[in-house]
């Protein structure tokens, strides 16, 4: 397999060094100065330099887009562009609805976002371990390509990664609130700043925690701000409205109804907290589905939707190309039982195969 890496920065360069490091596939990169390009081949994240988009996407099954926020809809339509038909285009942004609304009804075009990162940038800061573990969305569109769609899974996966499908807005939604307004929250408190703050220096460990992400980058979070700004006002407003809660419940002075209201947040603050267990061994789920475009995109979003997390799927086409059969493997049984109701749902038969 070829993949192609356009911006081969941490992001770009991890993929590259995680394809190359376990022997998935020769990687070619292209970025826009020359001198980050010989730094890319010196750690080992890519295979070749290409002079161009179109030329590091010729002969590409996947392509990578690890452009910045703002710049990604120029470089996902060059890549577009420039694929063939059966080049799966690919980004890694954290907003996803712009991206949709240009791309979402290109067969081609399956919207990325890897969950993983550091506080370093940069090709040199690259790791090939950076993905394992981590949770990757994908959004892919109506008209999304199935055989597309289940490769690009397929190399997430193998490098260490779990994907999971998730519609576009419903992906934007989600990250505003669990992302976007906590450097909101960071930034107000920067700028609002404590009389004293700076005489109180490490008696100050909560407000320092809370806005240690304020200003961060301010190149990549203005586009951030900007291209989530729909989903992000209205988590604002929401927020807005639990601190006027807030206010009325600390301004009442009745300890016992503050406390209950410090108590609830305790109990999320938990559920939040609450550690990933270990599911149990996979099991697989055969689905037959018709063979029409989008179905595949449609039983993995209904799954994501539901929480079920897809360790590896497979397709299976019927002789007549009329239907086919999916896949799923999924962990444990209580996953097992949430994708078959899920799937019995969508109205497709379902088996479980004995795995004894």
């Amino acid at each position: 397999m070829r993949i192609a890496v356009i911006g081969v920065g941490l992001i770009g360069g991890s993929i590259g060094m995680a394809a190359r490091q376990d022997g998935l596939a020769e990687v070619t990169g292209f970025v826009r100065k020359p001198e980050r390009g010989a730094e890319a081949i010196e750690v080992g994240a890519i295979d070749e330099l290409a002079e161009s988009i179109p030329a590091a996407v010729e002969s590409a099954e996947i392509v990578f887009c690890c452009a910045s926020v703002g710049a990604m809809e120029s470089v996902v339509d060059e890549a577009l562009a420039a694929a063939g038909p059966d080049t799966v285009v690919t980004d890694v942004g954290s907003t996803k609805q712009e991206l949709f609304a240009a791309f979402g009804e290109d067969p081609r075009f399956i919207g990325g976002h890897p969950l993983a990162g550091s506080e370093t940038a940069g090709v040199t800061n690259a790791r090939a371990d950076l993905y394992e573990g981590a949770r990757w969305y994908l959004t892919p569109g109506p008209n999304a390509s199935g055989l597309l769609l289940d490769r690009l899974q397929k190399f997430i996966s193998s490098i260490g990664a779990r994907p999971m499908a998730i519609e576009a807005g419903e992906h934007d939604r989600a990250m505003a609130e669990v992302s976007h307004l906590p450097h909101v929250f960071a930034n107000q408190l920067a700028r609002q700043g404590v009389d004293g703050t700076e005489r109180l220096g490490a008696l100050a460990p909560s407000l320092r925690d809370a806005t240690r992400v304020a200003g961060a980058n301010p190149a990549i979070w203005q586009e951030i701000f900007a291209t989530n700004r729909e989903a992000l006002t209205e988590a604002i407003g929401v927020a807005i409205e639990g601190l006027e809660e807030a206010r009325a419940v600390i301004s009442s002075g009745d300890p016992d109804r503050i406390g209950a209201w410090q108590e609830e947040a305790r109990k999320v603050r938990t559920r939040l907290s609450a550690v990933e267990t270990e599911a149990g061994p996979t099991r697989e789920l055969r689905v037959v589905v018709p063979n029409r475009p989008g179905v595949l995109a449609e039983v993995a979003l209904a799954l994501g939707g539901a929480g079920v997390n897809i360790v590896d799927m497979s397709l299976d086409p019927a002789k007549d190309m009329s239907s086919g059969a999916i896949s799923v493997w999924v962990a444990g049984e209580s996953e097992a039982r949430r994708a078959e109701e899920v799937l019995d749902g969508l109205g497709h038969p379902v088996t479980i195969p004995d795995q004894t």
